[in-house]
């Protein structure tokens, strides 16, 4: 993760954009490179500022945001895109995921979250806020990974929910080093290889939490 953080917001309210720069500028180790208020506006700008993530709205018009993220990897391939939504529906989340958004954050979390989504995404993982986990462990995972164990199954969930292999460890009372581990076979299993095409996975076919470890 870069010592500074550049971060480009776009939303078509004004007042969003004036309030989050706000927020964000609080912290030493974000800076806003600079704001939009649609996502043509806003691949020019980054074309100029080349932020390391772009908090993008999903909510607006004549483009959304969603339809906006392959403009912005087609034009700027090295910044993650990070969507802001009040809404947690899975078409949307998906939608957002398979095109290539690193994470997907609700917009009535605390700031705190919000900087430690743009922390995780501009480090090169994913994130997706509580609510938006909850939806994205909905459906149960298809046959075509029956390879993985029980155990690969709960690890591959948490770490397409945004759980670092610390917070993981955590959960299942392991180390982080067997966290890795595992995180190593199911890429090798399921022939992918970066943790963003394992959050891609799941979204395509769903994945349930309730597997006995």
């Amino acid at each position: 993760m870069p010592d500074k953080i550049k971060v480009l917001l776009v939303d078509n309210h004004p007042l969003v954009l004036d309030g989050l720069k706000a927020l964000l500028e609080t912290y030493a180790h974000i800076v806003v490179v600079g704001t939009a208020v649609n996502p043509t506006a806003g691949v020019e700008e980054a074309r100029r500022s080349r932020p390391h993530v772009v908090l993008m709205d999903i909510n607006m018009p004549q483009m959304t945001g969603i339809e906006a993220i392959a403009l912005f990897k087609g034009q700027i391939p090295d910044t993650q895109i990070l969507m802001l939504s009040m809404h947690d529906n899975r078409e949307y989340i998906s939608a957002s995921v398979m095109r290539g958004a690193a994470g997907y954050i609700l917009k009535d979390v605390p700031t705190e979250e919000i900087v430690l989504a743009i922390e995780r995404v501009a480090a090169g993982g994913s994130y997706f806020s509580s609510g938006v986990s909850e939806v994205l462990m909905a459906a149960k995972l298809p046959t075509s990974s029956d390879s993985l164990t029980p155990r690969e199954r709960n690890i591959l969930a948490e770490l397409a929910a945004g759980k670092s292999n610390r917070d993981i460890a955590e959960i299942l009372a392991i180390s982080p080093a067997t966290v890795e581990t595992h995180r190593k076979n199911i890429k090798r299993k399921l022939g992918i290889a970066t943790t963003a095409g394992l959050t891609r996975y799941v979204m395509e076919s769903g994945i349930s939490l309730k597997e006995s470890v």
